[in-house]
């Protein structure tokens, strides 16, 4: 029975302990167990007796966690990436460069309600690649410009699709910032189940996402271009003094010294596909010039990893889930079922891309996500006929699915946080229910429809 895969039960104790909102880590921890154990010991383990029974339990549960850590090795990269990203964009949120950069760009916010939303789209797109700040520039931007909203009866649920698609197309689509991070991760994964390609073979596909979200985005602006009403904030004067303290800010040493840092840790990436060395370079950079106070860095440090480091245990446990699901022998079963019940390539794309959505749904995060569904989705493209492009596309969108949408996403949460300074923003209805309509129908849609594409 299919049900009893150890791949399958593992995935949907994996979802459903996600659902109901248990801890993402200890859950695919448990989950991880579920799929060693059941592979290595089996349900009829106590048939041999009660005492044996145990014993080769434990058995099973000791291999099963030396085979988790063994397996986490796999993101060690990756994990260094995320945690030397968080302290390049505390370092950043610890100046005033983020506000100066964002009070330039606010000069050319429209007074047109669509050319508005597209530039605020635009400034957060810059978070993911070039000054990789990821969320902490929402709270900076957003609350201050809630009273111009207002004032132009803009839409706020058209607001959170543009700062989900700024926080989600860039990585998805751009080898660069957290788009390396993304390709590097997806190009590990990829060649850990027998599929060997480079980032430019990755690039060259994944813009298909990107593409697909900025449909989705113009999709969304046209549909919440309908003047809406919000109360008068009460924060509304000290939105407005914060804008005119925003102008007031001037670039210092420290400022100049942060940005060459960030410049370097972008140039440095670019040339060596290193993101761990960019980072690395570029925070000494800022320490050496002062962009970082000497006898503050142990606190950027920490800020860093308060930012970044529960996601990137969970890269760690992620890569030793899928090890355990390449060795539990489940994925060749279901794969053949799959296979039978797909109906041909059509139908196994769209099998992938929705599994993916419930994971990744549940999970909360892409970049957790490609461990998991790269295991299991090789194998079942190769038995459909798919070629390398198109099986780099179908893991891609299988796993950015479903970050727009889950209440527990930095894409989702992140908007919310800027948007509900004022208390009215809700972010289920208002945040999470537009950007899943909006960004994972079209990356369905585009992920089908380009792989069928590619071959």
């Amino acid at each position: 029975m299919l049900l009893f895969n150890p791949v399958v039960f593992s995935i949907l104790v994996m979802t459903v302990l996600c659902l109901l909102r248990f801890n993402i880590l200890l859950s695919i921890l448990v989950s991880a167990l579920v799929a060693g154990v059941m592979y290595k010991h089996g349900f009829s383990g106590f048939e041999s007796g009660l005492a044996s029974g145990f014993e080769s339990f434990f058995t099973a549960l000791k291999e099963t966690t030396q085979s988790l850590i063994s397996g986490m090795q796999g993101n060690l990269e990756t994990s260094l990436s995320y945690i030397l990203l968080g302290a390049l964009a505390a370092a950043i949120a610890n100046t005033n460069l983020t506000a100066i950069l964002i009070n330039a760009m606010s000069k050319f916010l429209s007074s047109n309600k669509v050319i508005f939303t597209l530039t605020i789209a635009f400034i957060a797109c810059l978070s993911q690649n070039l000054i990789p700040v990821h969320i902490a520039f929402i709270p900076i931007l957003i609350p201050p410009l809630l009273a111009l909203m207002n004032k132009m009866g803009i839409d706020r649920r058209a607001v959170a699709c543009a700062l989900t698609f700024g926080l989600q197309a860039p990585y998805v689509s751009i080898s660069v910032g957290f788009g390396l991070l993304f390709h590097n991760i997806l190009k590990k994964e990829l060649a850990n189940n027998g599929i060997n390609t480079t980032i430019s073979d990755i690039s060259s596909v994944m813009w298909i996402g990107g593409a697909s979200m900025f449909v989705g985005l113009i999709l969304a602006i046209l549909f919440y271009s309908k003047k809406r009403i919000y109360k008068t904030s009460k924060f509304e004067k000290a939105e407005l003094d914060e804008i005119e303290r925003a102008k007031s800010l001037e670039m210092t040493k420290k400022e100049w010294a942060v940005l060459a840092g960030a410049v370097v840790a972008f140039v440095v990436q670019i040339y060596t596909s290193l993101l761990p060395l960019g980072a690395l370079l570029g925070l000494l950079v800022m320490v050496v010039f002062g962009g970082i106070e000497y006898k503050k860095v142990d606190k950027i440090m920490d800020n860093g990893l308060a930012m970044m480091g529960f996601i990137a245990f969970i890269m760690l446990v992620a890569a030793g889930y899928g090890t355990i699901l390449r060795e539990s022998g489940g994925i060749d079963e279901l794969v053949k079922y799959a296979s039978l019940v797909s109906g041909g390539k059509i139908g196994g794309a769209f099998l992938m891309l929705l599994i993916g959505l419930l994971v990744t749904m549940g999970i909360g995060t892409s970049f957790g996500t490609i461990p998991i569904l790269a295991s299991i989705y090789v194998p079942l493209c190769l038995s459909l006929g798919f070629g390398v492009p198109a099986i780099i596309l179908l893991v891609g969108i299988a796993a950015a699915l479903g970050d727009a949408g889950s209440p527990a996403s930095d894409s989702t949460l992140g908007p919310t946080s800027g948007l509900n300074a004022d208390g009215e923003h809700n972010h289920i209805y208002d945040t999470c229910v537009p950007t899943f309509i909006f960004f994972n129908i079209p990356l369905i849609i585009g992920g089908i429809v380009g792989a069928m594409i590619l071959g």
